[in-house]
């Protein structure tokens, strides 16, 4: 079969649009629709590609909207021969499935797909060409779905720089509840704490709590949407969550008594092993990394600075967080990097005129 030469988004929100210029750096001619004439102005100008004339045909529509309307649009694009195959980037795959079954839709030319990607922020101007980069793309092909449709849809995967996890439907449900969802929602509820919170709490506020809250500052109606498309699987996870939280609570109201903290304790080691199994970069096996922490101005270049001491020592940073400090004009940088580095960088940094607390 031919390569993939053209793609129809619909929907210019982050992933659409996201997906949209990592396409167009590999010479894909895109076409943006969207119903919201700001997003797809918008994404236009961006570079995202050209507004589609419903006359042309393309060989790969990504429908990139909400999953409650996904079968219904894929309905209109099949009846009006928008495209050869077709996708969506839905987080949930069950809904969009079953109700384009019952629409009569063409399984062989739909594989149903998610992008394990995302941001607090939303709309197309927060869409990145990169964003896909090592991150898993879950595609869920059913039993109709064509080999061309599969091939073609591991071709969009590859150019976006995605990683194609082949996975059932209802197996990506239960997994996405699971890492993705329930935790939305459990970091809410934790964020939640916070509107009331006096302020003197919240001027103790350090990585920590922005850690834990992090996801919990993006759209509500958008994560409704989800969390109603696969409502009995991260049910089951958040009652799981609530029984370990509730029987922490008992132990700390009784936490006189040493023995009555052991379930604490569990909790506790059951939460290092939890994190201990989360895939390391690349969807590689969990690395151990180390931090070297360093005071930084808050300052333009400041980072960059940082960086080109390591590379001068051929050190790599696997990750980099900023901890401001209330009220001056600096902060931390604690820079993650393997073990056997921290010596090398510590001493580099040093000698260059950082100070390292």
């Amino acid at each position: 079969m031919s390569g993939l030469e053209s793609v129809l988004i619909v929907g210019t929100g982050l992933i659409g649009t996201s997906i949209a210029l990592a396409l167009r750096e590999h010479g894909v001619t895109v076409h943006l629709a969207d119903r919201d004439a700001a997003s797809l102005r918008l994404a236009r100008e961006l570079g995202a590609g050209v507004e589609w004339d419903e006359g042309t045909r393309v060989d790969v529509a990504v429908i990139a909207i909400p999953p409650h309307a996904v079968a219904e649009r894929l309905a209109v694009l099949q009846k009006a021969g928008a495209a050869r195959f077709y996708t969506d980037v839905a987080s949930v795959k069950v809904l969009p499935l079953g109700r384009a079954a019952e629409l009569g839709c063409d399984l062989t030319t739909y594989v149903a797909g998610h992008p394990l990607a995302g941001r607090e922020r939303s709309g197309p101007a927060a869409a990145r060409a990169d964003l896909f980069l090592g991150r898993p793309w879950a595609l869920c092909p059913t039993e109709e779905a064509s080999a061309d449709a599969v091939e073609i849809m591991h071709g969009l995967v590859k150019l976006c720089g995605g990683e194609a996890v082949r996975i059932g439907a209802e197996e990506h449900d239960r997994a996405v509840a699971v890492v993705s969802h329930a935790p939305h929602v459990a970091a809410s509820a934790v964020a939640a704490r916070l509107a009331d919170a006096p302020a003197a709490a919240l001027g103790l506020a350090g990585p920590g709590v922005r850690d834990v809250t992090r996801i919990a500052a993006s759209d509500p109606a958008l994560w409704t949407g989800i969390l109603s498309g696969n409502a009995l699987p991260v049910a089951e996870v958040l009652e799981a969550v609530a029984a370990d939280l509730a029987a922490a609570a008992a132990s700390l109201r009784s936490a006189a008594d040493p023995a009555a903290m052991a379930s604490v304790t569990e909790l506790l080691h059951r939460g290092v092993a939890g994190t201990g199994r989360i895939p390391g970069k690349h969807g590689g096996p969990p690395r151990a990394y180390s931090t070297v922490q360093v005071i930084i101005g808050d300052r333009p270049g400041e980072l960059a600075r940082l960086f080109k001491v390591a590379e001068a020592v051929g050190v790599n940073i696997e990750d980099v967080r900023l901890e401001h400090a209330p009220g001056l004009p600096l902060g931390a940088a604690e820079l993650w990097v393997q073990p056997q580095a921290v010596p090398t960088l510590s001493e580099a940094l040093r000698e260059h005129g950082w100070h390292l607390p």
